[in-house]
Order: C-alpha cells, then sequence, then structure tokens
C-alpha cells in the first residue's frame, strides 16, 4: 500500500512553505507517496511564488485548512496567531493518522517563541502531540543524518545536572527506546552504540566512575534482552565509527553531545524523529530560516530527507498493520 502522507507548511512567517514547495516540485515525492498539504492554500502559494518552483498540481491534494479566521503572513516575525495556527495545524495532522486519513506527518520548521506566545504550555511540541493524542508511553527526539540515527539519554537540562540523570535504568530505556524507533522505520535489527559520559570514558575509573558503575551494565541489560548494542564507547571516536557505518544508531548522555557531531556531519540535511509516538512525525533538523524568508534560499536537503524517513515509517507501520 503506498503511504499517504500529510504535509504541514509550518511557520507561515518561516521557510516552511518554501521548503514543502521544493518538496512538491520534486517528481520523486509523488511517485513515494500519496501527498496532502494540510493548512492555508494562500500560504502555500506565498512559498510557491518564493521557491520559484512550479509543482505538478496532479502530484498532490490540498486540504484547506485555516483554524484562525483571519491572519496575516508577517515574514521573519515569531507572532502569536502564526503560534496558535502551528498548534492547531499540528493537533489537525496527528489526528488524521489516527483517524485513518493519513498513514504520516511531515512539518516544515516551526518557532517555539511563536507557539508559546501562541498558547503552549509544554516544553516542546513532541509533548504538546503526545498530550493531544492521550498518549502516555516514552516519546523521545531522535536526530537522523545519512542513515546514521541518534538519541540521547538526557534532553533540555543543564549541563552540571546531567551526571545526576544518568542511571541504569535511563540508560537502558534510551537505548531501548532507539532499538524500537530505529525497528518502526525498518530496520530489522539496528546497531546501536552508546556514547561515554567521561573523557576518554573514563579511562578506567580514572576520570568518572560512570562508564563502569551505570553504563556498561546498562548496556549488558539491553544485551540480555538481544539487541545488538555496544559500548560504552569514548564520544569524541564513537561518531567516526558511527560515519563509517559501523553502528545505525548512537545512543549519546546528553544533548549536545550528539547534536554537536551531527551538526558538523551536515546541518542542512539532518532531520528531527519525534520518536514514541502513536504516528509517524518527521520533520527538518533546523529551524524558521527568518534571516532568508522570501530570498529563494532555503535548501530542501532536511525536508526531503523527513519525507523519505517518515514515508519508511508509515511503510513499514501498514506492513505491521498488515501482517
Amino acid at each position: 500500500m503506498t503511504p499517504r502522507i500529510t504535509l504541514l507548511l509550518g511557520d507561515r512567517n518561516g521557510i516552511g512553505p518554501e521548503l514543502i514547495a521544493r518538496l512538491l516540485a520534486d517528481p520523486k515525492t509523488a511517485d513515494s507517496a500519496t501527498v496532502e498539504v494540510l493548512g492555508d492554500p494562500a500560504v502555500l502559494d506565498q512559498g510557491i511564488a518564493a521557491a520559484g518552483v512550479s509543482p505538478d498540481p496532479n502530484g498532490f491534494s490540498v486540504t484547506p485548512f485555516t483554524p484562525i479566521e483571519i491572519i496575516e503572513t508577517t515574514p521573519g516575525m515569531p507572532t502569536e496567531a502564526a503560534g496558535r495556527e502551528m498548534l492547531a495545524m499540528l493537533a489537525e495532522g496527528t489526528r488524521r493518522v489516527l483517524d485513518g486519513k493519513s498513514d504520516g506527518v511531515v512539518f516544515g520548521p516551526l518557532n517555539k517563541e511563536a507557539m508559546h506566545k501562541g498558547g503552549l504550555t509544554h516544553e516542546d511540541e513532541m509533548r504538546y502531540l503526545a498530550d493531544v493524542l492521550d498518549f502516555h508511553g516514552t516519546v523521545g527526539e531522535l536526530n537522523v543524518l545519512g542513515g546514521l540515527w541518534t538519541t540521547r539519554v538526557t534532553s533540555h537540562i543543564p549541563l552540571k545536572h546531567v551526571a545526576d540523570h544518568i542511571t541504569v535504568d535511563s540508560v537502558y530505556d534510551a537505548t531501548l527506546f532507539a532499538h524500537r524507533t530505529l525497528a518502526s522505520a525498518g530496520f530489522d535489527r539496528p546497531r546501536i552504540a552508546v556514547a561515554a559520559l567521561n573523557p576518554h570514558a573514563g579511562d578506567g575509573g580514572n576520570f568518572g566512575m560512570e562508564e563502569i558503575e551505570v553504563i556498561a551494565p546498562a548496556v549488558e541489560k539491553a544485551k540480555a534482552q538481544q539487541l545488538a548494542v555496544e559500548g560504552p564507547y569514548p564520544s569524541d571516536t564513537v561518531f567516526v565509527r558511527a560515519r563509517n557505518g559501523d553502528f545505525d544508531a548512537v545512543v549519546t548522555m546528553y544533548h549536545d553531545q550528539g547534536q554537536i557531531a551531527m551538526k558538523l556531519m551536515g546541518f542542512a540535511e539532518g532531520v528531527t524523529v519525534l520518536g514514541g509516538l502513536p504516528v509517524p512525525v518527521t520533520t527538518c533538523g533546523h529551524g524558521t530560516g527568518y534571516d532568508i524568508v522570501g530570498q529563494g534560499a532555503a535548501k530542501p536537503g532536511s525536508i526531503t530527507n523527513a519525507f523519505a524517513i517518515c514515508t519508511a515509517m508509515a511503510r513499514a507501520r501498514n506492513a505491521e498493520a498488515a501482517a
């Protein structure tokens, strides 16, 4: 069954509409999925004009969705109205998957300042969507680049608190989460590396005991569940091996440990997966690009990759449901 993918324009004041326009103009998009754009048709038209492309109208459908009666586009500005629109689009798009009208969602870049102005009370859009979908399981952000996936044990907390949150259970849970999410994207037995916390993986306890007392036992616990996991590896070399194809995923201990490595490898190509949700949801690994809105300079690499990953996840989800 050909996956049905819903595209959301993202922040109307950013480069999202331009990116969606470029994605629609790529013939491979319609070849991969049945594509629906959910949003304000006028904003899509603005994105098409800014991108200077001419998508084949037969390659996608447009489902008009204007939750706010009157809203102006203010390029480069995080407005309250645009924030409310983003929240409504995210909710409607993901509900369409639960209702059987779509198989996955790809959204253009969002702006958290605008969303908070528009009423977001959650930490981020992922937790907002978990609430919208009444989902109470484990969710987490994964970053993907060139076939390499990363997730992390801790996320948006001060660096000085990271070690306090590194426990056998938290490392094991992050590793299991990575395994399950990659499996949902079609990996049969994903190869997972777990990064160390301390320099030189603790150097046998000289630079910290977390590797010996916490991370290694978590890895052994995961191995006992038949996961293909190895580590802990020094964080300055694990990504060299991963980039060379030794692993499908790396579990890092904190936010920037993985983000710096991934963005150095390809800032404009990375993808963010909202893992754990009951529906496939992906987006760009970069932001709204307020400084280049309307200049035709927005590059579609990241949104194209996000679409490909969402399509793969939707296809795997459909196959599992049919089995």
